[in-house]
């Protein structure tokens, strides 16, 4: 047995040539980027500015941090909630078609082709850039976010719809057509069982990722909690700044345990 073992061992491919010339191009390329990344060191001040910032952080401004009117980080934390929940939807109601049309499974592939070129077309373009753009639009304020986030959303959420759709149990669909089930029939109790839990999961995913991005968005005029931010940090007032920060943490733990418990429920039925 050991002989047999010792054979099989001798006679195994040798591509150590092979793994030798893969880690030298792999360390030459880290070696090439590490010298495309500059700095040009630290600022006057830098330090004293890191410690203000971690002071402001644990020492938040509790005043603004507990103000119930529109310029208090409560409304901001609703504001970015209704943002990023108001687009995921916008975004899962649009994707829904487009991912019947980009199945391959269930159209002719020139058409699933061209579906799948569409969706790549959006998903090339930053969330950033398209909140600039829709700014020019409808002017800042929460409805450029939502259109954002709505925009940003199908990319991911028809990407994922599209192969739940592909991985469909066809003997179920012959089974209910053996059955002389009608194709309204089919599509409830064959397809939409199937389907909806990988939806909605995907779909709170990406509200996890809608919550963090709509604080970016804000940053550029499209509501939430990114323009309060921005103007406390360039003002110096590391307090509102910190009051701002720990909103945004209280709401992300607070969702993203929501999320989780939802997403656990749907998978485990």
């Amino acid at each position: 047995m050991n002989k047999r073992i010792e054979e099989a061992y001798e006679k195994r491919p040798k591509n150590w040539v092979y793994n030798m010339v893969l880690a030298i191009i792999v360390v030459a390329l880290l070696i090439w980027s590490a010298s495309a990344v500059e700095t040009s060191g630290a600022t006057n001040g830098g330090g004293q500015i890191a410690l203000n910032v971690l002071k402001g952080i644990f020492t938040p401004d509790l005043k603004f941090l507990f103000n119930l009117t529109k310029s208090g980080v409560p409304y901001l934390m609703l504001e970015t909630v209704c943002i990023a929940f108001l687009g995921t939807i916008v975004g899962a109601i649009i994707s829904v078609p487009l991912a019947f049309i980009s199945a391959s499974n269930l159209t002719p592939k020139p058409i699933a082709f061209l579906g799948r070129i569409l969706i790549m077309a959006v998903r090339t373009i930053p969330a950033f850039v398209y909140g600039l753009m829709f700014i020019r639009v409808t002017g800042p304020g929460a409805f450029a976010g939502l259109l954002t986030m709505g925009v940003c959303s199908v990319g991911m959420i028809s990407k994922m719809y599209i192969e739940a759709i592909e991985d469909l149990d066809t003997h179920v669909l012959e089974s209910l057509d053996a059955l002389g089930c009608n194709t309204w029939e089919k599509i409830r109790f064959g397809i939409l069982p199937q389907l909806m839990p990988n939806f909605a999961s995907t779909a709170i995913y990406r509200f996890d990722i809608n919550l963090r991005d709509a604080t970016i968005l804000g940053m550029v005029g499209a509501g939430g909690f990114g323009a309060p931010l921005i103007f406390a940090m360039n003002a110096y007032r590391w307090n509102e700044a910190g009051a701002i920060l720990a909103g945004l943490i209280i709401l992300i733990l607070i969702m993203e345990y929501i999320s989780t418990k939802i997403r656990v429920k749907l998978t485990r039925g």
